[in-house]
């Protein structure tokens, strides 16, 4: 499988473009304004603790207090990251007005502070590195028993007193020679040296360690062998990238492209396009068939629906490969759109347990490629697939959109014909509370229309029944739902 890398730099914003095969398949974007802060360290302060959900909140400075629960708090014998059995209280871990420096493990999600841990970790090109920890691990994705048990020899050949801590061997380690590895380790240390010196002399509140900007992390985490060409169309970026690649990445350093081509960058293959199309809620299938996704705070559903492809034998046989369609069509978009969370995928009724079997295997196989870590539950009494996919930023949608004004994100308004009878209600219920002359009614057109028209008798009993006059206006700045009754 080829793939590219396609990097679109503009003064306040970043995109990254991940191209399998000529589709696209994951979207990264990052604003000036709004960078991510996933792997960032503070120097933080403890602002409330609560027993109750033994988590306390951490003043970093930031609009949100984060959230730090007492599972991702390392104590001096290492335990922490819920990797061994805790019986510590949050009220034993911390208190009020405490320092303590952590990391940012989850961005800040809707109302919601960001996620935060005190088991630092640091990454480099092949390791990560946890200062808190003495564990070696190695990447799941490093299958052959040999190369983990010869990756493991050469972390405990280079670990010393100066160099002690826990690691784990990123997939792009596979292959990598001892010297290498040392290398990594070497450059880990340095940082995390200067992390500890910056958390004694910066102050309370304040950023000791930044993650790098959005180019040079992908090159980092997303450059494996099976990535052709990673093409910039900014020169400033393109210099600084081919200078961090000849430094850490050097194998990758040919492979880095400057685009001055007159024609956008993610106009190269459709980039653009299939951006706007993931912001709607249908996606189309190849066969004619097509999903509807809805994103929720809590969950997302994904439908699938044969739509025009009636196919060529029976209906269990179309509905199969419908369904295997599908499966392809879900992995990506889960990608493109950034989706986590709970995710609900109803599938199209199959009688055929070995159909259902085939539509999961086909499932897992197109998640394999997935970066973010995917767990899917079997076929449900109701036909559905739960799945769940880990979240650590905001979803496409969340970082492009915003809810709507008019519905309040609902995404539908209440008729006209609805909010006439409210206004009816409304008037009723002021005309025994108070002593007016006359009811003037202020609401969009659409709704002063109604009441001119189909509802123009309900208007004149209703002016018999209380004795008094209304007179309609129309307020052009009003959405359908809003109204306002004034007493006269």
């Amino acid at each position: 499988m080829s793939s590219e890398i396609l990097i679109n730099i503009t003064p306040n914003e970043t995109r990254v473009a991940l191209v399998e095969n000529g589709v696209l398949q994951e979207v990264y974007i990052e604003r000036e304004r709004k960078r991510g802060l996933v792997g960032n360290v503070y120097k933080g302060k403890v602002s409330r603790v609560l027993p109750g959900m033994q988590a306390a909140f951490i003043d970093m400075g930031l609009e949100r207090a984060a959230f730090l629960h007492a599972s991702d708090i390392v104590t001096e014998n290492g335990n922490g990251n819920g990797n061994e059995e805790r019986n510590d209280t949050i009220s034993e871990l911390v208190h009020e007005g405490q320092d303590v420096c952590v990391q940012v493990i989850k961005d800040p999600l809707g109302t919601k502070g960001a996620r935060l841990t005190t088991q630092i970790s640091i990454p480099s090109r092949f390791l990560v590195f946890m200062p808190g920890t003495s564990h070696i691990g190695v990447s799941q994705k490093i299958e052959g028993e040999e190369e983990r048990a010869r990756l493991r020899e050469h972390m405990e050949n280079i670990i010393t007193e100066e160099y002690a801590g826990g690691y784990i061997l990123r997939t792009a380690a596979e292959g990598i020679s001892e010297a290498e590895l040392n290398a990594d380790v070497k450059f880990l240390n340095r940082m995390w040296d200067s992390i500890r010196e910056r958390m004694r002399s910066e102050p309370t509140k304040s950023v000791i360690h930044e993650d790098l900007p959005l180019a040079m992390r992908m090159m980092r985490d997303l450059v494996s062998p099976e990535i052709e060409k990673i093409r910039i169309d900014s020169r400033e970026t393109f210099e600084r990238a081919a200078k961090f690649a000849r430094k850490f990445i050097p194998e990758v350093a040919e492979r880095i492209e400057y685009y001055p081509g007159e024609r956008p960058i993610f106009d190269l293959y459709s980039v653009e396009d299939e951006i706007h199309k993931a912001l709607e809620k249908k996606a189309q299938l190849k066969s004619g068939g097509y999903l509807i996704i809805d994103q929720t705070e809590a969950l997302t559903t994904i439908d699938v629906n044969t739509g025009a492809f009636v196919g060529h034998r029976n209906l269990e046989e179309t509905i199969f490969k419908t369904n295997l369609e599908a499966t392809q069509a879900i992995a990506r978009q889960l990608r493109l759109r950034n989706l986590g969370g709970i995710i609900i995928l109803d599938f199209i009724d199959m009688q055929d347990e070995e159909h259902k079997r085939q539509v999961l295997r086909a499932l897992e196989k197109g998640l394999e490629r997935d970066h973010a870590k995917c767990h899917i539950s079997q076929v449900s009494a109701l036909g559905l697939v739960e799945m769940t996919r880990k979240r650590t930023r905001e979803s496409l949608e969340h970082v492009l959109c915003e809810a709507c004004p008019t519905c309040g994100g609902r995404g539908s308004l209440r008729t006209a014909e609805t909010v006439c009878y409210e206004i009816f209600r409304e008037i009723l219920r002021e005309a025994r509370q108070y002593d007016a002359q006359t009811f003037l009614v202020l609401a969009a057109q659409e709704v002063v229309d109604r009441l001119l028209d189909e509802e123009s008798d309900s208007i004149a009993e209703l002016e018999e029944f209380i004795g008094k006059p209304i007179k309609l206006q129309v307020e052009s700045l009003y959405t359908q739902e809003q109204y306002d009754v004034v007493l006269m």
